[in-house]
């Protein structure tokens, strides 16, 4: 019976990097003048993702994937609650924390028999009452405390926040760079970084932290599966990568293939080069334990990237804004799905989809009832990933620090507080550049979304007060 429980139900893996821009990974492309009045067609060329860009080939790529919140915490939320950040309270980077009232995917899992697994970035709450760590946790932040195995996950090993990407818990002594810095050699030159590793009994984790922290965290991600697989039990995992999240730090291995560039440059695009060889070895591993066939695989990133363009090394390809904006830069972000016993390899799609999906459409591929004891912002994709979709429909709404965004299909309504502007209307379809303001040749459309982005904050405000519970 065991055996065809765990068979005929997916596993389940959740992979999303840190501040990795639409434009940093090699699968995708966009349109960009040729000089002689025409169009050619670009990618980035620079940095080496060849297995993120086999899986691309081999499942379901998207071109409008988007993270529910252009900062890291609140977007995290959304993958396991299907709720934007406005309803749970996780406003923003390092505030708040899951409630306890939220339900998880971690938990409806753990219900279906399920193994579940959380490894690399939490960010949805501190991991320790007692030591100080990280950005928050330690005695003075008891209220936030909410760690991954009281949301649902069996197993853990997870920080609270950001870590350097090569040998996670060091940096180099009186070394105060935000940004990059070489791996330290001597252990005399190196001093604590200040944020552990944790595991699920609230124990730090300081064996097996050298080197590239992407392959630190796919190690005990594959030991998850590898027994949870002896054990004949299906598999819910999610691994967040820290890369490129600063400080970007890469071996000399990676750093070597990126030699004609910038240091900082070296170590942005060398870090993204070590995650994606983890993802690589991910992929041969599940094929090796005959899992591969019935696994969903899903990878994004959590927000665009860091720093000013031109500045920072990280790219958004022809998409305008950047980490912390609501402009398109900011919030779309590279997406992928592969599920060989489903998804036909090769596929593309332009319709909009956002990290709150992600919990409607694994409840719909098990069958499971949709929550409707509270909104749920996201939608099932299981139409989609089984070639049966033609649009969403349903508008993807956003809010974060003054700005709030009405994304559809086609049309997207923009506004910040800061620029005191009227609010913008994009055609995303022929400007996803977000070039030319639409409002006033469309004050109708602009009216009817404005009135439409207006009732859904009025939910999301209900929410906050606790109302759903």
């Amino acid at each position: 019976m065991e055996t065809c429980l765990a068979s005929n139900k997916p596993n389940i893996v959740l992979i999303m990097c840190d501040d990795l821009g639409w434009g940093d990974v090699g699968f995708n492309e966009w349109p960009v003048p040729d000089g002689h009045g025409g169009i050619q067609i670009e990618s980035n060329k620079i940095i080496r993702t060849p297995y993120l860009n086999a899986m691309a080939k081999e499942g379901l790529k998207f071109n409008r994937f988007y993270s529910a919140s252009p900062v890291c915490s609140p977007t995290r939320g959304s993958c396991i609650t299907g709720r934007h950040p406005y309803r749970y309270g996780i406003l923003y980077a390092n505030t708040g924390h899951m409630k306890t009232e939220e339900l998880t995917l971690a938990e409806l899992l753990k219900t279906k028999g399920y193994a579940t697994g959380h490894f690399g970035k939490w960010h949805l709450g501190t991991l320790t009452k007692k030591d100080k760590d990280a950005n928050r946790g330690g005695p003075k932040a008891k209220k936030h405390f909410s760690p991954p195995q009281l949301n649902g996950f069996d197993i853990c090993f997870s920080t609270e926040s950001k870590v350097p990407t090569w040998d996670p818990l060091i940096r180099p002594k009186g070394n105060s760079s935000r940004t990059w810095w070489d791996p330290v050699q001597e252990r005399k030159n190196e001093e604590a970084y200040g944020t552990a590793y944790w595991n699920e009994k609230s124990e730090k984790v300081t064996q097996n932290t050298k080197g590239a922290n992407s392959r630190i965290i796919m190690d005990r991600a594959i030991s998850f599966i590898q027994n949870a697989t002896e054990k004949n039990q299906p598999f819910f995992s999610i691994i967040w990568f820290h890369t490129p999240h600063l400080p970007v730090v890469a071996g000399p291995k990676y750093t070597k293939i990126y030699k004609n560039y910038s240091k900082y440059e070296q170590h942005y695009f060398g870090c993204i080069t070590a995650m994606d060889e983890q993802i690589g070895r991910l992929r041969s591993k599940l094929r090796d334990l005959n899992v591969a066939e019935n696994t969903v695989l899903f990878f994004t990133s959590d927000n665009g990237p860091e720093g000013q363009k031109g500045k920072a090394p990280g790219s958004t390809g022809y998409l305008n804004g950047r980490k912390r904006s609501l402009l398109e830069g900011g919030i779309r972000v590279p997406g992928l799905v592969e599920w060989p016993a489903k998804i036909k390899p090769g596929r593309k799609t332009d319709i909009p989809c956002v990290t709150s999906d992600y919990l409607p459409t694994i409840l719909d591929m098990l069958e499971i009832k949709p929550i409707t004891n509270r909104p749920i912002d996201g939608i099932s994709l299981l139409p989609l990933l089984k070639n049966k979709m033609t649009n969403r429909g349903k508008a993807i709404g956003f809010e974060s620090k003054g700005q709030t965004a009405w994304i559809g299909d086609r049309y997207k309504l923009y506004s910040s507080v800061k620029a005191r502007s009227e609010p913008q209307l994009f055609d995303l379809k022929t400007d996803p550049s977000e070039k030319k303001n639409l409002a006033k040749s469309k004050p109708i459309l602009v009216k009817r979304l404005a009135k439409e982005l207006a009732a859904w904050r009025s939910s999301c405000k209900l929410s906050a007060m606790g109302k759903d519970y």
